[in-house]
């Protein structure tokens, strides 16, 4: 028998589970999907920095932000801007006023997995596909051989959305630019130099092309992004099972960069893992189909450079919840509204995100974005 979800959510990712929780808190229950076999199957990435005006609103929504607020990592909104040869260009203290906390992703995770019922999400449920079946229904495919079908079904499954095609014949295509990420475990006592390099906050050291992203985490480590302005087939052309072989093929990017910055490749603990740089085209929008819509990645995947992937998540989902919630029995006047904001709000962040891509890694990097910040001041 096939089982039926008024409202089913695609992806248990930051965006789906405040979509969860928002219809929780106004009464609405949801059915949510995910193809991991358990909350702890694979590690959830590094630190986050969520904003005022978009992910502590999502949180607000959700009615959750004083229990973020204790998750906080103290003295994250740092911020330290190098060139090549190490010389430190701009530094800013964290001045403590909350606009930006830095919290760590996996721990935002538990926090609103532990703010739903415990039987929410259905873990080990990869979806294969969906297709509609009239009167805005849907049914839904999983790699199992199951099926189920909904009244309203939302893809929050990321870049590679199994949802999008119903809605949209848009892919992410690459931004012309790849991430290597990497690890210093320990960093105080192992790697006491690059700890020192890299600061308490957000890190950047920039040159033509090229250049480290990092920060400390909750554990200790560095969370070191290696970036590369490379052609698409860069990554394939490297064995990174092999981690020596894989570091030596980096660092002969770094040629004439400061040691100390070039010891965050040599130094790095454990897999160097790749990590291609994809996005929708800035202004991806659909027609208005019945009963199926999109939030976070699947909607607007925008590259990481304006740090608003994770926070337009968050409030995509709150504001879906919130629509829903106020149109009870109407579900396309909810997607109507929250769509209508939507498709403005992620094409102003898409826009922002491809210029500041091109900003730190122009050639005379980093000094367009040394002049975006003293703009600020």
């Amino acid at each position: 028998m096939t089982i039926h979800h008024p409202i089913a959510i695609i992806g248990a990712g930051l965006g789906g589970l405040t979509l969860a929780r928002v219809l929780h808190v106004n009464g609405v229950e949801a059915a949510v999907f995910d193809l991991d076999a358990s909350p702890s199957a694979r590690t959830q990435g590094g630190m986050l920095d969520i904003h005022e005006d978009s992910g502590q609103e999502a949180l607000r929504a959700a009615g959750l932000h004083d229990d973020f607020r204790a998750l906080v990592h103290v003295g994250g909104e740092a911020m330290r801007i190098l060139d090549r040869h190490a010389v430190v260009r701009f530094e800013e203290a964290d001045d403590g006023d909350g606009g930006r906390p830095e919290v760590a992703r996996g721990d935002l995770r538990d926090l609103l997995l532990g703010s739903l019922p415990e039987d929410t999400v259905r873990w080990g449920a990869k979806i294969t596909g969906a297709r509609p079946l009239g009167g805005g229904r849907h049914e839904v495919s999983l790699a199992d051989g199951t099926t189920f079908t909904t009244d309203l079904l939302i893809g929050a499954d990321g870049a590679w959305s199994k949802i999008r095609p119903l809605v949209s014949d848009a892919r992410p295509a690459y931004e012309g630019i790849s991430f290597v990420e990497v690890h210093l475990h320990d960093a105080e006592d192992r790697h006491p130099a690059s700890a020192a390099l890299i600061g308490g906050g957000m890190f950047f050291a920039l040159g033509a092309g090229k250049g480290f992203l990092a920060h400390h985490d909750i554990t200790g480590s560095l969370h070191v992004y290696i970036a590369l302005k490379t052609a698409e087939d860069w990554i394939a052309t490297i064995d990174f099972g092999d981690t020596a072989a894989a570091k030596t093929a980096v660092l002969r990017h770094f040629d004439g960069w400061d040691e100390g910055l070039r010891a965050l490749i040599t130094d790095a603990d454990g897999d160097l893992v790749p990590r291609p740089i994809h996005a929708l085209p800035i202004g991806h929008r659909w027609d208005r189909v019945p009963g199926v819509t999109l939030l976070g990645d699947a909607a607007h995947l925008m590259s990481p450079f304006a740090g608003e992937g994770a926070n337009l998540a968050m409030l995509d989902g709150a504001e879906l919840g919130l629509a829903l919630a106020a149109h009870p029995g109407d579900v396309e006047a909810a997607l109507g509204a929250y769509e209508q904001a939507l498709f403005p709000r992620s094409e102003a962040s898409a826009a922002e995100s491809a210029e500041s891509l091109v900003r730190c890694f122009a050639e005379d990097a980093p000094k367009a974005l040394l002049e975006l910040f003293a703009s600020y001041r």
